[in-house]
Order: C-alpha cells, then sequence, then structure tokens
C-alpha cells in the first residue's frame, strides 16, 4: 500500500516545474529509503527463519532428538514383550511343577 502510493507521488510531478522537481527527488528517495529498509527487515526475518529451523531439526527437543528418543522406546517396548512373554513360559512352567508335585504326592501316599 506505502509502495503504490510513493510510486504515484513520484509519478504525479511533472519535470517543468523546480519546486515538483525537488518533491519528485525527495519522494525517489524516499521510495529507496522504503526498499532499502524493506531489505533490511526481509534479511532479519529470513535469518531468524533459519535459527529456528535448526533449533526445531537440532536443537534440545528437536525432531532428531524425538526420532532418538521414539526408536529407544521402541527397542524397551520390544523387550518389555520379549521378557512378558519369557515370565509367561516361567509362570506356566511352575503350575506344571505344581501339577506335577500334586499328583506324585498322591501317588505316593504323601497327601
Amino acid at each position: 500500500m506505502q509502495v503504490v502510493a510513493r510510486l504515484e507521488c513520484f509519478n504525479t510531478f511533472k519535470a517543468q516545474d523546480k519546486r515538483r522537481k525537488a518533491k519528485k527527488a525527495s519522494c525517489a528517495f524516499s521510495l529507496v529509503f522504503y526498499f532499502k529498509n524493506m531489505k533490511i527487515l526481509l534479511s532479519i526475518i529470513i535469518v531468524l527463519v533459519i535459527l529456528l529451523q535448526y533449533r526445531l531439526w537440532y536443537g534440545d527437543g528437536g525432531i532428531e532428538e524425538i526420532k532418538a528418543y521414539q526408536q529407544r522406546l521402541d527397542d524397551l517396548k520390544e523387550q518389555v514383550e520379549e521378557k512378558r512373554e519369557r515370565n509367561e513360559a516361567l509362570y506356566a512352567e511352575v503350575e506344571d511343577l505344581r501339577k506335577d508335585r500334586k499328583h506324585w504326592k498322591s501317588e505316593l501316599g504323601m497327601n
């Protein structure tokens, strides 16, 4: 919006009038100054975006760290499942031994 207004200001003056030439130069300077400030502002924004992206991917709690934690969590879940299956097998074996013990006690007359 400001750029359009400044361009219109720049185009409305006639080159024959000295006073208007000074205003035209003032508009041109204003336009150049505006674009220079916009370049600086745009550069600052780009640098901030780059820094935030770096932090997002590689900083504390970043995506790389989350992936590593997720892999560790998957490994731990796998270990838990293996140990659960082992415990169930051991529990079944203990139950079989108790039944066998009761069976042998009754067979040997030790009730």
